[in-house]
């Protein structure tokens, strides 16, 4: 599914981020990054109902797992109109979108920074406080995290959050404002045949800390 052109053409579109370029090589991104991609979600479906049913794997070319090559420079200095990277976002069902502020799955597709990643990035506050109550409430999902100790990355509170006791032997988990996990993958890696079936694996591996998001907010998984 992914090959080396997938990877010369994000390195060359990283030193020639322009309009002209795309257009230029489109035929190329179609052909190397984006049914690539679209194939790989497609395939990845199956494995992934056997790991949740209840997350998505959507080949939609607009709409679905895959999301968009174009940057929203809106309100960022860098006017570079695309991104240098493929991403993909297996979400939970109740999203209806792929959106790193809900529980998941993504696949991240960069030259020599590629990596698997799982959980829930910058959760919106509500859902935040969900999380941080599972934990305090010590939940079979939040022990079964802890037990399979995976490394839980992300953004954390320099001081408690409010209404949380200093002295929780939580804490640390409590000072969190993310709560995901990642596994790298080299480029070799990703234009293997059996790459579908690692990322699997890799998924299986973090699935702990999907279940635990998923359930505090209170989501089939």
């Amino acid at each position: 599914m992914f090959t080396r052109e997938a990877f010369k053409f994000l390195r060359e579109l990283r030193e020639n981020n322009d309009r002209s370029w795309f257009a230029e090589n489109k035929e190329r991104y179609e052909k190397y990054v984006r049914q690539p991609a679209l194939k790989f979600i497609a395939d990845f479906g199956p494995k992934l109902a056997k790991i949740s049913p209840h997350l998505a794997a959507d080949p939609r070319p607009v709409g679905g797992s895959l999301f968009r090559i174009h940057r929203d420079t809106r309100f960022s200095k860098d006017k570079s109109p695309y991104k240098t990277h493929i991403g993909i976002h297996f979400f939970h069902e109740a999203s209806k979108k792929a959106a790193a502020s809900v529980p998941g799955f993504y696949l991240h597709v960069q030259p020599g920074e590629s990596f698997a990643a799982a959980g829930i990035w910058h959760p919106d506050p509500e859902s935040l406080e969900k999380m941080r109550r599972a934990i305090v409430d010590d939940s079979a999902e939040w022990r079964a995290l802890r037990k399979s100790k995976l490394p839980i990355e992300g953004g954390s509170l320099k001081r408690p959050p409010r209404g949380f006791a200093p002295d929780h032997r939580y804490i640390d988990d409590l000072k969190r404002t993310d709560f995901v996990t990642s596994i790298r993958f080299s480029d070799q890696e990703l234009c293997d045949v059996k790459f579908v079936n690692d990322f699997a694996k890799a998924c299986r591996t973090m699935s702990p800390i999907v279940r635990f998001t998923t359930r505090a907010l209170q989501l089939p998984y």
